[in-house]
């Protein structure tokens, strides 16, 4: 129930932020931007949905710590992105994410919370960099990095519930269906490397 809550709160503080957002005024030009630039591409999506849900097969303090943990190295990588200090290999970075956290999921591989902490804020840089290096020119850093954040915590919230939801239902098919997405979401990081 307390995270019902949480991402019912949260939701309703992003949407009214966004909502009074004219673009190119300021400060909320750069939230709008911040907040839209992780949903233009189908990686970072696929990675956060697959932290999520691999988050949700970890359960207990891992429900909170591995998106957490997420979230603040991708917040500091994106500050040294913001910055301009180079970081080689991002675009690969970023598909290989896709492919291990997909398999995470798929293999339903059961680690302890802080091997899983490690493993996304390594991954985590990555995506990070890339999202301040694409900054617009001309947007406030610190209304940009808030937008993106908020739209990460978004998708890891959506994707940590789906996974408590998949993990409700029957034993045998929850099972299924979480290896079916994860090997889906590999596939399409394999994908995303050979494309880039």
């Amino acid at each position: 129930m307390k995270i019902r809550a949480i991402v019912a709160l949260f939701l309703v503080v992003a949407w009214s932020h966004a909502a009074s957002a004219h673009v190119g005024a300021g400060d909320t030009h750069g939230f709008v931007h911040g907040f839209s630039h992780p949903f233009s591409g189908i990686d970072h999506i696929l990675a956060m949905v697959a932290v999520g849900l691999f988050a949700a097969h970890l359960s207990g303090r891992a429900l909170w710590l591995v998106p957490l943990t997420f979230v603040s190295v991708m917040a500091l990588a994106g500050i040294v992105g913001m910055i301009g200090v180079q970081l080689p290999f991002v675009e690969t970075g970023i598909g290989v994410s896709v492919v291990v956290f997909g398999l995470a999921v798929a293999l339903q591989l059961s680690v302890p919370t802080q091997v899983a902490m490690g493993l996304v804020g390594f991954f985590a840089i990555f995506h990070g960099h890339a999202h301040g290096t694409e900054m617009p020119q001309g947007v406030s850093g610190l209304s940009y990095a808030v937008g993106f954040i908020c739209a990460t915590i978004l998708l890891h919230a959506m994707s940590v519930g789906l996974g408590l939801a998949i993990g409700k239902t029957d034993r045998i098919y929850s099972r299924r269906i979480v290896q079916i997405g994860g090997g889906a979401m590999a596939i399409a990081g394999a994908a995303i490397l050979t494309l880039s």
